[in-house]
């Protein structure tokens, strides 16, 4: 299992915490701050999808005039996880 907590840009939120297991399935989604019934209903909407799947559903989503989201800032969270070196257990 891998984890992130991402610090988001450009959204109401401010972290994303994020699991996804050695197939690369989302395990768990949760958003710090913003709108609570939205980002409740991405999280649970996400959970058991591939990131590739959630990557080609959420990136470049903005919000009104903003240039990002918070189901983008998902994204690049997972891109960032996606980065990260793979720790030996």
């Amino acid at each position: 299992m891998r984890h992130i907590t991402y610090k988001t840009q450009g959204t109401c939120s401010q972290f994303i915490d994020v699991d996804v297991d050695d197939n690369n399935i989302v395990q768990q989604v949760y958003f710090t701050g913003g709108c609570n019934g939205n980002l409740k209903g991405i999280c649970s909407l996400v959970r058991g999808m591939s990131v590739e799947q959630v990557k080609e559903k959420l990136q470049g989503i903005t919000c009104g005039t903003k240039r990002t989201s918070c189901p983008d800032q998902l994204v690049r969270a997972l891109e960032q996880l996606e980065s990260q070196p793979v720790e030996a257990g």
